[in-house]
């Protein structure tokens, strides 16, 4: 079902409990801004998430309350994991969806890291 990612931070989404560890995860990075493992669904060869530790529903949520410490440290660890990855060359694909009309499924920030193939361009259907 998708987000309304104007809605307060719900601290029982599936990413909460992640970070609190009641649900397991596949980790491959873990700093003080941000934690990531791969996708239990993947849409490509290599998927993985990258979410912040802190409490926030969207792009825009964090955008307009995290700290500058926040925001840094979580875009340092989206990069981080590419490197640890090694998808620098040939390349990856960054994503965060935002709200119903993107379809996002949970209401916690993430990004997901598409990698492992030719993932073409992007298409918009109008």
């Amino acid at each position: 079902m998708a987000v309304d990612a104007t809605l307060p931070y719900d601290d029982q989404n599936v990413f909460a409990k992640i970070l609190r560890g009641e649900i397991p995860s596949r980790k491959v990075y873990e700093d003080e801004w941000a934690l990531a493992f791969h996708d239990i669904n993947p849409q490509a060869p290599l998927h993985i998430l990258v979410i912040p530790k802190g409490a926030y529903v969207s792009w825009d949520d964090f955008s307009a309350k995290a700290s500058d410490a926040e925001i840094g440290g979580f875009v340092r660890a989206v990069g981080a994991v590419a490197r640890e990855a090694g998808v620098i060359e040939p390349g990856y694909r960054l994503l965060a969806n935002v709200g119903p009309d993107s379809h996002q499924e949970v209401p916690h920030l993430h990004v997901h890291l598409f990698a492992g193939r030719p993932l073409g361009p992007m298409l918009v259907t109008r």
